[in-house]
Parts: structure tokens; sequence; C-alpha cells
């Protein structure tokens, strides 16, 4: 019988083999993939720096003012002290004054996910968090997360706000909509939406002071398919002072985001347009319901022709991808240049997105299948997209109604968001234009699996495969 106690192994062996185990695998920690690194611990109110000993004179750790004053005075500190590369948490948005001054002044910001840093054992205090983060950033242990450049963070922080716009509008379209019901105008009903041309038309004669159903219904526009029985009807109601009060100060909020949505597409024009393309040709011909003009779409900046470019090929030609995806990706990526530094494979650039399966596998089991909980927005428009795909004629739409039969609703979903991403990232980075064919061309493990079911149904039939 074979035993592994340790009397019965050679103790000469046994004391050769342990100094041997730990030469051959040194600490990580032992190596300094960046000695000139530092660490910042941020806060809201103060900010502590940890910086290799033997840097300067003082202590290794010192605590800063997130004021203006304290900022430069940390700049100062690590600029004496020779430091090239800073590794700091994503601590809400309290980092970004600090990353700003630290770029200006010529030193490498790491900017890591606070869930890779975790796990220090014993008291946790922003002291032993700033030496932490320096020690792993300068064992190169540390991934830094992805930022555009800096010619693209102002396009990106205008296109945020603008989506925050636009959401404040649409609550005010609701509000609107809340009051009218209460009021028993079923302008909802016989207009398509509540803050078009007809519909905004009659609810400023309302409050204007208009009640004759008359002169309310001869507002409408030439293009409303409703009777005008049907209108006239709609539009007998509760004329109470406290819901045209309500509904004078929604409308009156509405009108003023629509004039800021406005001035924001107008800076949103300028800014892409001073932005370098990698391409100066003409955008390719197409229909129009391929490059249909959205509600929500920025109305003075050309999407369509500035994605194009900026990212060097025509991403609208996809199904699915429509102007709002392409405001999405050019304000979070940047170029096709960005896209192809940053993102090694189609593969990197889906794991960044969370669109990948993240299976916990351990003693052979799988714990945990799923995808990995990410804040994106381009990951949340994308699966916006492939849902959108759900009754679409081609192989993309295909495709997605299968996984969705295969996987259920939500999972088919990511599956389809997931296949956008690798096909927009293929076509940025070769440049070639969208090809349905090569998109969906099967493998030969692939042709040999269907091969395969089908011979198992048929052979479920009784029956026998003969090939053509």
């Amino acid at each position: 019988m074979r035993t592994t106690s340790t009397q019965t192994m050679n103790p000469r062996k046994r004391k050769k083999a342990r100094p041997a185990k730990t030469a051959s695998a040194p600490s990580p920690l032992g190596h300094a993939c960046h000695p000139d690194a530092a660490g910042i611990d941020i806060g809201a109110e103060e900010l502590v720096a940890a910086v290799p000993h033997g840097r300067g004179e003082g202590p290794a750790v010192r605590t800063f003012s997130a004021f203006t004053a304290g900022l430069h005075a940390l700049r100062d500190w690590l600029l004496a002290c020779k430091i090239k590369t800073v590794a700091m948490e994503s601590t809400g948005n309290y980092w970004l004054c600090a990353c700003a001054v630290l770029e200006d002044a010529g030193i490498e910001v790491c900017l890591v996910n606070a869930r890779h840093v975790k796990g220090v054992p014993g008291k946790k205090t922003d002291v032993i968090d700033a030496a932490w983060l320096q020690q792993l950033h300068a064992a190169g242990l540390l991934r830094a997360s992805f930022r555009p450049r800096r010619e693209i963070l102002p396009l990106r922080y205008l296109m945020r706000h603008r989506s925050d716009l636009v959401a404040q509008a649409g609550q005010q379209v609701q509000l609107m909509q809340k009051v009218l019901t209460e009021m028993n105008l079923h302008i909802q009903h016989v207009f398509s939406d509540v803050d078009g041309v007809s519909a905004q038309a009659i609810i400023t004669a309302i409050l204007g002071g208009e009640r004759d159903v008359e002169k309310l219904a001869a507002l409408r526009d030439r293009r409303c398919r409703s009777p005008l029985v049907k209108i006239k009807a709609a539009l007998v109601g509760d004329y109470r002072e406290e819901y045209l009060f309500v509904l004078r100060q929604c409308q009156t909020r509405w009108q003023q985001l629509c004039a800021s949505l406005t001035e924001c597409d107008t800076e949103l024009a300028r800014l892409t347009a001073a932005i370098a393309g990698v391409t100066a040709g003409p955008l390719p011909a197409a229909g129009f319901a391929q490059r249909r003009v959205q509600k929500n779409m920025p109305a003075v900046m050309p999407v369509y022709e500035e994605a194009h470019r900026l990212l060097g090929v025509d991403l609208s030609a996809v199904p699915g991808i429509s102007g709002g995806v392409l405001c999405v990706l050019i304000s979070e990526l940047g170029t096709a240049q960005h896209i192809r530094e940053k993102f090694r494979s189609a593969e990197a650039f889906a794991s960044w997105l969370g669109l990948c399966p993240d299976n916990r596998i351990s003693g052979g089991r799988i714990l945990k299948a799923g995808t990995r909980k990410v804040a994106n927005r381009i990951a949340t428009i994308l699966r916006l997209a492939a849902n959108s795909l759900g009754r679409a004629q081609g192989r993309m739409g295909e495709f997605v109604r299968r996984f969705k039969g295969r996987l259920g609703k939500a999972e088919g979903i990511v599956a389809g968001a997931h296949k956008l991403a690798r096909i927009i990232w293929a076509m940025v980075v070769s440049g070639q234009p969208y090809d349905e064919a090569k998109a969906f061309d099967t493998t030969p493990a692939a042709t040999a699996r269907r091969l395969k079911n089908l011979q198992n149904q048929a052979l479920a039939l009784n029956m026998k495969l003969v090939p053509a």
C-alpha cells in the first residue's frame, strides 16, 4: 500500500527541496516593475498618498486636502519624489480633479477598479490602502481601467449630460400625460405623441383659455390620421384650476429642457467636428430605413456622417445599429485608432463590455454561470439594439430568435449584443464594410455539429439522410 506520510520520506531530500521551491517562485511583490510608482487613496475631503521608502524627506505616506491647494501640494510632492505613475481607485467622481491635475503635470495615472485591490487582511485605514495600492502598482499587478483619449472626454461628458436631459424631458411628458388623464382629455389616444406638433398646439391653446372643441380640433396637423369626430370627443374634459396649473408647469419645464437639448446638440456638433477622423471619404449611399432620423437623436450633429468619419466604416449597415447606438459608440470609445490600441481582440472587447460568460468553476463543477455585472453604457445600448431585432428579417434577426428559444429571452438578448459587439470590433479594426455572409460564416465544427443533429433527428423518425 502506498503512503504519503512525511515520516516515510527521505529527510535529506526534503531539506533540499524546500529552498529550491522558494527560490524558484519568489513573491511577486518583490519585483518592482514600476519603481517610480505611488498610490493614492481617494476620499471626499482628503487624499492619502504613499510613495516608495527613501523618496524625498519625511514620511513616505502623507495626507492632503481635497481642495485645489491640497491637490497642487500633492502634485508638487510627487514631482519632488520623482514619481512617474500613480495608481488610484475610481471612487465616485472624487478622483476626477486629482487625475486632471496629475495628468497636466505629466504624471501617468492608473485608474483601477476597487474590486481588484480588495482582500487586505487586518485593520482597514486610508494609510494602509494607499500603501497597498503603491505596492501592487510597483509590482505591476494592477490593470488600468479603460479611459478614452483626452480629446474624447469632453464629447463623452456632454453626451452623458444630454442623455440625462432626454430622460428629464421624457419625465415631463409623462407628467403631462398623467395630468391630461386626470382631466379626462384623451389626447394621447388620438395623437401618436403628447410632445408632437398637434398635441402641443392643443395643450397651449387650452392653457390659453380656449375650450371650444371645434377650434381646438382645428389646430391638429393635416397629417393626423384620427377621425375628426374622435378628436372632438377626446377634447371634452374637466378643466379644473389645479390641473391647469400643474399642466402649465410641466409644459414650461419640457420647453426649457428642449431648448437646453438644442444648445447641447450645437456644442456636441462643434466638439465632434474638432476631432481628427480616420477617413475623409463620403458616406456610402443607403436607404432611408437604414439611416432613419430618430426623435432623440442630436438634431444639429450629422450622426451618421460623423460616425463614418471617426470610425472609418458605415456601422449603420449592421442590423440594429441606429443613430443612437452610434452616438454612444463615438462618445464612449472615440475613433477607430483608439479602439485598435485599447482592445487587442474581439474577445477582449466583449469581455470589457461584460457580455461574455464568466463561469466560476471549482473542482470541475460550475458554481456560477452568467455574465459579470458591469455598468457599461455601450453594453446597455447594444442590448437594446439586440432586443429590437426580435422580428427583424435576415441572419441577425434569425440569430437573436434562435438564441432566445434556446437560452431564454434575457440570455438571447445578451447573445445578440455579444454578436453585435464582435461585428463592430471586426469592422472597425479591419476597415471592411458589413458582409452578412462573413459575419455568420459557419466553422467546420459548427457544420459537423449541425449535421450530427440532423442525423439524430432522422434516426428518431426512422429515416435516413442522403447527400444531394
